[in-house]
């Protein structure tokens, strides 16, 4: 978060640091309130788009005082045939045809955090130690965003009632049929012909991390020799294209793991086999992140970054913020689910 400062802006830092572990309390909390304004803006950079969802919410800012609504398109895949033409008969009239847009309200909440640290590290001026501490504070409104963010994806994927899987496959085993399957249901039930635009198509896949070493086991039957050497290669960050579908990794998907223990837990309580194909063990996530809109994050307060006051009788230094935003997916054909 810190990499980008020059050596002028962290001495800057320092010399903030050094004030705000200052005996003098006037003079500890100014600089302490100027470091949290100076924070602000760096912290507020990389908290709410998400560290793990290649940006995929879009955010928008709304009043404190707004009503926070989205129109919903009135022409969707469960009505499309509502509104195709056809031909007229000899006698008769062209009946009407009334349309209602719709909108949904998205509920925001508020999100808060906080780091202290000893006023002798300020005084010393120990910048490594306060800005790593500082870090911290970042990384839990981040990690928060992610969860909340993540949630809320399988919670529209499950609400589709719609689950692929690959029935030939070990259980476990991640597959290329199931990348192809996958692809072919999200366009099946995309709605329009195949010219349409705006119908969905996977363009992302999230997976764990078991799942892209299956891919990296792949034998000759399964992928060519240069497809095979691409996969070695790939580096998890950028992911690995099988049929155009970009496949990433994610540390929280898998056996046992938090996301899949929440989607079993939580989101699937009481279906068969919590949430999954019969004889699975693995969740999958699938994503059209082609059309901006269908996931949304509205935002009716900024992130806020406050000097605590109160921690100096304990020798002590902090800053505590809040933010408040809202998730929602506004369009669930743009998420499937699939298990493994």
């Amino acid at each position: 978060m810190f990499e980008e400062l020059t050596n002028e802006q962290t001495n800057e830092m320092k010399e903030l640091l050094k004030k705000s572990g200052s005996k003098n309390k006037e003079e500890s909390f100014a600089a302490t309130r100027v470091l949290a304004e100076v924070l602000g803006p760096i912290l507020r950079q990389g908290v709410l788009p998400g560290n793990t969802l290649l940006d995929l919410f879009q955010k928008n800012v709304f009043e404190p005082w707004a009503r926070v609504e989205y129109p919903i398109d009135f022409f969707r895949p469960d009505n499309i045939n509502d509104f195709t033409a056809y031909s007229i008969p000899n006698q008769g009239k062209i009946p009407q045809r009334q349309i209602e847009g719709d909108n949904i309200q998205v509920p925001t909440y508020r999100v808060g955090n906080s780091i202290d640290w000893l006023l002798q590290y300020a005084r010393d001026a120990r910048w490594d130690i306060v800005s790593r501490a500082i870090e911290v504070l970042e990384a839990g409104f981040v990690k928060k965003a992610n969860d909340d963010s993540w949630h809320v994806i399988q919670a529209a994927g499950f609400d589709r009632n719609i689950l692929v899987n690959d029935s030939n496959a070990t259980a476990g085993q991640f597959t290329k049929r199931l990348v192809s399957l996958m692809k072919l249901v999200m366009r099946r039930n995309g709605g329009g012909n195949t010219a349409s635009l705006n119908r969905s198509g996977l363009t992302h896949l999230f997976v764990s991390p078991e799942s892209i070493e299956d891919m990296r086991n792949w034998g000759i039957d399964e992928a060519d020799d240069i497809t095979r050497r691409e996969i070695w290669l790939s580096d998890d960050s950028e992911g690995v294209s099988v049929f155009g579908v970009k496949i990433l990794p994610l540390d929280e998907l898998g056996e046992g793991q938090e996301y899949q223990t929440y989607y079993t837990n939580v989101i699937a309580t009481g279906a068969a086999n919590s949430g999954l194909a019969s004889g699975d063990v693995e969740l999958v996530i699938g994503i059209d992140a082609t059309r901006p809109g269908s996931f949304v994050m509205p935002v009716r307060e900024e992130l806020e970054i406050f000097t605590d006051e109160t921690l100096h009788r304990s020798s002590r230094a902090g800053l505590y913020a809040w933010t408040e935003y809202g998730l929602s997916v506004l369009d669930g054909s743009k998420v499937l689910l699939g298990s493994l």
